[in-house]
């Protein structure tokens, strides 16, 4: 009896602690936001994940968003998100980072996962110079020149408090049950740095769940995940964002086949 209650005053001095830090910081993390991919490419003005992530900034008071990729060809470049054009503070600013893995594909299929590497940096973080970051068309050689662009680009956009952060999460051939999707190590790195081990632990788990709770497109995704990603693969919902009526053609200009 009283080491389960030993256990339970520990587990929520560790929760108070995590939620305290998190709550006090400078990015608010909210989890994945999706789970497959809808079009191609997948982060634009008026596109449904980012009018989504522009909801959960707007509901929270705050003017900047940060998704988290998991790098191709993309420049992942920032842009606005208008909501409702009549009423200039509705919109958000998305702001788009992503991660090169020098050691390897990441996450980019379960089968390719190294899962005792997968372990070691669960427990130790990702190891300083493993990582190469891009966003804005540049790419950052460490994680502290990367953040620092994320912050300077959420200022110069109006942002007070803590950006709400959420990593993409599409998954392009696997379960997107089982697989944590796009931008998930970053997103796990930032944690870490942000927070500590412990938080991080918690707030991924939290993170997790987050779109089963509040995604509108979550049984969508699910229910229809494997026809498409079999549409994405194969080239069924690219977009020609240059010809349509939303003005991408700025944010996508290096984009392999859409230059």
């Amino acid at each position: 009896m009283r080491l389960s209650v030993v256990a339970a005053v520990i587990l929520a001095l560790i929760l108070g602690y995590s939620f305290i830090i998190v709550a006090i910081g400078p990015v608010e993390p909210l989890g994945r936001l999706s789970f497959v991919k809808l079009e191609n490419p997948d982060m634009y003005p008026s596109h449904p994940h980012s009018t989504l992530l522009a909801d959960y900034a707007q509901k929270r008071g705050s003017k900047c968003a940060l998704v988290l990729h998991f790098a191709g060809s993309s420049r992942y470049s920032s842009y606005l998100e208008e909501n409702d054009r009549s009423v200039k503070d509705d919109n958000v600013y998305i702001i788009e980072a992503a991660f090169i893995d020098t050691q390897g594909g990441g996450s980019t299929s379960l089968n390719q996962t190294n899962f005792m590497d997968s372990i070691n940096v669960a427990l130790f973080g990702v190891p300083d110079g493993r990582y190469k970051y891009v966003s804005d068309g540049v790419i950052y050689d460490t994680y502290d020149e990367m953040m620092e662009h994320v912050y300077e680009v959420a200022e110069d956009h109006g942002q007070e408090g803590a950006i709400p952060m959420v990593y993409h999460g599409t998954v392009r051939t696997d379960n997107p049950i089982l697989a944590p999707g796009c931008g998930f190590p970053l997103y796990f790195q930032i944690l870490t740095k942000t927070y500590g081990i412990i938080p991080a632990y918690i707030y991924t788990i939290t993170g997790m769940i987050f779109p089963y709770l509040d995604s509108p497109y979550r049984n969508y995704e699910l229910l229809h995940s494997s026809e498409l990603q079999y549409y994405y693969n194969q080239g069924y919902i690219n977009i020609d964002y240059i010809k349509s009526n939303v003005n991408t053609s700025k944010y996508y200009k290096g984009l392999t086949g859409y230059d």
